[in-house]
């Protein structure tokens, strides 16, 4: 199943530096890692903003939330998920 999730981070301001850094490399491993093995299909920074769209393609609902529930930067993100079908359109 394909889902199209926005997520938008907000790291305290007062979190210590070297603290944000090891959770954003933490996050950067695992987000890897998940796009290796084709979970997180695509992933796009939106411009001028700590924020993405991605696609995920899971098994359902519970994989996709155990997935971000376990992102490292998960506490400090505001995330918005909207189902995907095909368009009978499409090519």
């Amino acid at each position: 199943m394909l889902y199209l999730v926005h997520m938008v981070v907000d790291i305290p301001k007062d979190m210590p530096a070297d603290e944000a850094a090891k959770l954003k490399e933490v996050e950067k491993n695992y987000s890897q890692d998940l796009q290796r093995d084709g979970r997180w299909s695509e992933l796009w920074r939106v411009v001028g903003q700590y924020a993405n769209y991605s696609v995920f393609d899971v098994d359902g609902n519970a994989e996709l939330q155990e997935i971000l529930s376990n992102l490292p930067l998960f506490p400090y993100m505001t995330i918005t998920v909207t189902p995907l079908a095909p368009h009978p359109s499409r090519i």
